[in-house]
């Protein structure tokens, strides 16, 4: 890569820097992602069932109401990818212990061995990037990603990482 262009520091409010960093923000995030594209292709799968492949393996067993609160979709649209990931054995939905009427959703093996292959290509780019960036600028693509949240989503991010992490 050549090296990146950032705005002057007295210029970071106007309109052609905030339109700049929504530019970044759309061709990092394909960019980024479509490193995961060609083994999902093999599959038959697209970006959609790695979201949902994504969402399980951070929280295992949570229900497809959470799923369907925590990435914003139509039932109908999940459903399709719910059962598409199933019939591939990918995915398998269980009975609640405590409501019946609730599928709770899990990686099958297959399904974890997939998330995981998606996930290192992913991890390395980022690795990658964030070691060119420096501790500085990660800590401010941290803090910047945050206040681009809405409420909803920052208290999704934040039960995805309630954990201590070290320092």
């Amino acid at each position: 890569m050549t090296q990146p262009i950032a705005p002057s520091a007295a210029q970071y409010l106007r309109t052609d820097t905030i339109r700049g960093g929504m530019d970044l923000l759309m061709f990092a995030h394909k960019s980024h992602l479509a490193r995961a594209d060609s083994a999902l292709t093999a599959r038959g799968l697209g970006r959609a069932h790695h979201r949902v492949l994504y969402m399980v393996s951070r929280r295992p067993g949570q229900s497809v109401t959470t799923l369907l609160e925590t990435l914003g979709i139509t039932k109908q649209s999940l459903g399709r990818v719910l059962r598409e990931l199933t019939d591939q054995g990918l995915l398998e939905g269980r009975t609640g212990e405590h409501d019946r009427r609730t599928k709770l959703l899990h990686l099958t093996e297959e399904g974890s061995m997939l998330e995981h292959a998606l996930f290192e290509q992913l991890h390395a780019n980022m690795a990658r990037a964030y070691a060119a960036a420096g501790e500085a600028a990660v800590s401010g693509y941290w803090c910047l990603m945050q206040h681009l949240m809405d409420d909803t989503a920052h208290g999704h991010f934040l039960s995805f990482n309630a954990s201590p992490r070290p320092r």
